[in-house]
């Protein structure tokens, strides 16, 4: 593995180990790299937090194109989805996303927009076989999967993650129809995430 993605994986460990202020020397340890070799690759800490949720974005992105790809049941596949980016860690990006980082750079709204139209065709699929409820859209799937895999640095409950999977697959139960409860509020679309 080169010395720049051994640095990103390192990087992307220790943010969800600690959050997005881990110290850099850290993440040089982590990597098994010297400072300067970090410093060559990622002038600074923003330039390698563009480089981490870069990262993570497109590895859940495939994620998402895979399950679309390999499960012929729509719900099996969101399912699988779903699993798959809790794997990745994408609910670590949150802390990272109000990091100081360029947000709007067009190579991360460009991976946002796959990643979002990829989970998007995995919603509507679903719903179109009638596996999904209709109350929903596909913001509320991405919410959910944030808050129920965002990391809890420096808490004392170590070990909360081995519970991920099972709360996702609660959060996935209440998903397929026929639906149980009627939700409160409206289903979240994207322009509602993205609004301040």
């Amino acid at each position: 593995m080169r010395n720049r993605e051994r640095i990103v994986a390192a990087a992307r460990e220790l943010f969800v180990e600690f959050g997005p202020d881990v110290a850099l020397d850290d993440v040089a340890r982590r990597a098994g790299v010297g400072n300067a070799t970090l410093y060559r690759n990622f002038p600074d800490r923003a330039a390698l937090t563009h480089e981490v949720v870069l990262a993570v974005t497109s590895r859940t992105t495939l994620r998402a194109e895979e399950a679309a790809a390999t499960e012929s049941d729509p719900f099996a596949a969101l399912s699988r989805f779903v699993h798959a980016a809790a794997d990745e860690r994408i609910g670590a990006l949150c802390p990272m996303l109000s990091g100081v980082f360029d947000k709007d750079h067009p190579e991360l709204l460009a991976e946002r927009r796959r990643l979002e139209e990829a989970v998007e065709g995995l919603v509507a699929r679903a719903m179109s076989a009638g596996r999904l409820r209709t109350d929903i859209a596909v913001g509320d799937v991405l919410v959910a999967l944030s808050q129920l895999t965002r990391p809890l640095p420096g808490i004392a409950c170590q070990g909360i993650d081995r519970f991920t999977h099972r709360h996702l697959q609660l959060f996935l139960d209440g998903l397929e129809t026929p639906a149980r409860s009627e939700l409160p509020g409206s289903a979240a679309t994207l322009e509602d995430l993205r609004r301040p």
